[in-house]
């Protein structure tokens, strides 16, 4: 089955306090997207690349994808105003009605080919996949009284790729209007009506947000070298 990986980076760089979006800082002498790109298409032969930028970062990351990829299977499109909006935007260039779709975030770079592997083969089988990993902190939930302790062994913490066969995903974002709580696909999914199905993620799986964060997965690069 065609695969397509709907690579969201429209990230503007605020919290790592500098000009350069995250996604095109260097991590290792090349721009932090590049990796996501790279392991998709290392993956599975037949995947096909669309990357979400935003308008004015269009020409920075053909540049990018000049340079490094075959530009037959990877194409850009430009992103809304939230994410929900960008991922609508990918998925309005894929024109097949039976595939399967991951969506993922470009500041996520250490994502492996297993993982990529593993969430494909749960949506042969259930149709969706949500990569998550087990809380290891104390987590407390404000209320309106104070805050109280929640079993963090109920809950996950959510990674992408997360990903759908075609027939769950587009008709849940092209049949829904936005709503605020919209942070990810899978609640996207749930809110069209349709269940969702957790796979087990990777520690590795980091998503870049802060200067610490990048450090870190510089650290993860060449620790597997």
């Amino acid at each position: 089955m065609n695969k397509y990986a709907v690579i969201v980076a429209g990230g503007n760089g605020s919290r790592m306090n500098s000009e350069i979006p995250k996604q095109f800082m260097m991590l290792k002498g090349k721009p932090v997207l590049y990796y996501a790109i790279k392991t998709f298409l290392e993956a599975y032969s037949d995947c096909k690349i669309i990357l979400v930028l935003a308008e004015e970062h269009i020409g920075k990351g053909q540049e990018i994808v000049d340079a490094f990829f075959d530009y037959k299977r990877v194409q850009i499109t430009k992103g809304g105003r939230t994410r929900f909006h960008s991922v609508q935007n990918g998925l309005a260039k894929i024109a097949e009605d039976d595939c399967v779709i991951f969506v993922h975030d470009a500041v996520r770079p250490m994502l492996s080919e297993s993982l990529i592997n593993r969430c494909y083969e749960k949506v042969m089988e259930v149709g969706s996949a949500i990569p998550a990993i087990d809380c290891k902190d104390s987590v407390r939930l404000i209320t309106e009284n104070g805050n109280e302790a929640v079993d963090r062994n109920k809950l996950r913490l959510i990674q992408t790729p997360q990903t759908f066969h075609s027939k769950i995903l587009l008709p849940a974002f092209f049949n829904i209007d936005y709503k605020d709580k919209f942070t990810d696909e899978a609640s996207v999914v749930e809110a069209f009506g349709l269940k969702i199905v957790l796979v087990e993620g990777e520690e590795q799986n980091v998503k870049i947000t802060k200067p610490a964060d990048l450090l870190m997965v510089e650290a993860l690069l060449d620790s597997i070298k």
